[in-house]
């Protein structure tokens, strides 16, 4: 089905963004509410389901908070989530310095949290059970956890030179959190620990000859602004403006030394990319300009290029019941990609006869019969 991803003619989010869109998340519990996050400081709420249950159909938004609304984000929304466990509440954060934590039925904020600079990046948890830790990237080269229960932010993760773009909790330990830096570092931490900090990841796996001084301990030749696990937790992919993506051990923090190609990078602040979820392989869907590139995650093979933005692409969203994809851009749309339904094939057909463009080439076996070589 990842395979066969097109952009779906008949499936339309209802357009209601007046400017450039830069994060979606859908709700993990029923996969059926998407929210949004504008460069307006706008956020929507959709209902992805098809209600009307005719074949084509618009994904309608429930609400939004608005420019008028009282509580609107002043600058641009960098991130959207859902709380992990139910729907009655969702997090936003913004260029305004601002997280803020909503009740869904009420669109007012329940909680507040100021910082000194841009925030560029916040996560919680999709697993935790015994706490409820906010992780915040902000302008500040420190990591700053916000406890929900107690509306304080008084941890402090330190060890970044510059400011922290990315911040991805594992779906594995609930206590391990994952930072990536304009400093070119990923840094693992434990956050029961004092020091915090387990790990920095090193591209050069710690062989010296090849790290020159100033480059020891990096991940990326450049600002490492995206972060994500794949489902099991025992791998992460980060993202860095050396147009290079990387496949970590997330156990041993080894690089992995998969080979994507060149991944075109020129975002300057956090870039949000997906990976798939139940497929196998593992895909990821990453942001590449005006169009999103899918790669295989262990293998790092370039299987297709999906086309339909406008102009460059910001954020993408799997949803893993039906193995679609939604993805936002500067051309303030969100598409829907959706698996294409392939013509069923008659029995009595030989497979030799069948039109071969159909297949996808990730498919197509690379043998040679003794007669196509003649």
């Amino acid at each position: 089905r990842v395979l066969s991803l097109e952009l779906n003619k008949d499936r339309d989010v209802e357009r209601i963004h007046g400017s450039g869109i830069n994060t979606l998340d859908i709700e993990p519990i029923e996969g059926r509410y998407m929210l949004s996050g504008g460069s307006d400081g706008v956020i929507v709420l959709y209902d992805l389901e098809n209600l009307s249950r005719k074949p084509s159909y618009t994904c309608k938004a429930l609400f939004s908070v608005g420019r008028s609304h009282p509580d609107v984000h002043k600058f641009s929304v960098e991130t959207v989530q859902w709380y992990p466990h139910d729907t009655g509440m969702f997090t936003s954060s913004s260029f305004d310095k601002t997280l803020k934590i909503w009740d869904t039925n009420t669109l007012q904020p329940a909680d507040i949290f100021h910082f000194e600079g841009t925030v560029y990046s916040h996560h919680m948890s999709p697993v935790a059970t015994k706490h409820c830790l906010i992780a915040v990237g902000t302008k500040s080269p420190k990591v700053q956890l916000c406890d929900l229960k107690s509306g304080s932010s008084s941890h402090i993760l330190q060890g970044h030179r510059q400011e922290v773009l990315a911040v991805s909790w594992s779906p594995r330990h609930e206590y391990i959190l994952a930072t990536g830096s304009a400093d070119g570092r990923i840094k693992l931490w434990d956050v029961r620990r004092a020091s915090g900090c387990l790990s920095t990841l090193d591209q050069h796996n710690g062989e010296k000859s090849k790290a020159s001084s100033e480059a020891a301990n990096t991940a990326h030749n450049g600002r490492v602004n995206g972060l994500c696990y794949t489902n099991d937790g025992l791998h992460l992919l980060s993202i860095g403006t050396d147009d290079r993506m990387r496949l970590w051990n997330s156990s041993t923090g080894e690089n992995t030394l998969v080979n994507y190609g060149k991944v075109c990078n020129e975002s300057r602040k956090g870039l949000k990319f997906a990976v798939s979820c139940g497929c196998n392989p593992e895909f990821a869907f990453v942001p590449y300009g005006s169009t999103i590139a899918v790669y295989t995650v262990f293998t790092g093979e370039l299987i297709t290029m999906l086309r339909g933005h406008y102009s460059t692409v910001n954020c993408c969203v799997f949803q893993p019941h039906f193995q679609e994809l939604y993805s936002g851009s500067k051309d303030c749309n969100i598409l829907a990609w959706i698996p294409a339904l392939r013509e069923p094939v008659p029995d009595d057909t030989s497979e030799e006869s069948l039109p071969q463009q159909h297949l996808n080439p990730a498919y197509e076996d690379a043998w040679s019969s003794s007669d196509d070589e003649g």
